[in-house]
């Protein structure tokens, strides 16, 4: 087996993988765990349906595939689902997330971009934290409300 790519720590993959393996999915190669679409479903949280539409769209690129034409998912790919998870979860669009995958496969000239980038995004999660804790100390005043009433 070949990995035609760079392993980039959380970072998409850059080039074409070519996997062929007589086994199944969930196997290992030369000290590469693969991993089938429900396994990686499993493991990062996301649907079959999510993985399927991430890949359509560019955010997952160049997902291995075994002799038969199956999907195969590595350990690396299961850190940049995570890292696409972290990135989701807090709040930033998937035009975004296009743009800092984009911006990945870009290589070392890309960095002051994807720092940029994430620097915009914690600002708006800050920002967000900072109308939850708003929001907290109401929901706790009205607790407290009703503990005195009772």
């Amino acid at each position: 087996m070949a990995i035609h790519r760079a392993l980039f720590h959380c970072s998409p993959p850059v080039m074409v993988r070519c996997v062929d393996l007589e086994c199944t999915p969930g196997g290992m190669l030369e000290g590469v765990s693969f991993y089938s679409p429900g396994e990686t479903a499993e493991k990062s949280g996301f649907s079959i349906d999510t993985l399927r539409y991430y890949e359509k769209i560019g955010l997952l690129s160049d997902i291995a595939r075994n002799a038969a034409g199956r999907r195969v998912f590595t350990d690396d790919d299961l850190a940049w689902l995570h890292m696409l998870r972290c990135l989701r979860e807090t709040g930033m669009p998937i035009a975004e997330m296009l743009r800092f995958s984009e911006l990945l496969r870009g290589g070392e000239e890309t960095f002051k971009e994807r720092v940029e980038l994430l620097e915009a995004h914690d600002r708006r999660v800050e920002e967000q934290i900072a109308v939850l804790k708003t929001q907290q100390e109401h929901i706790q005043w009205k607790i407290g409300y009703y503990r005195k009433l009772t």
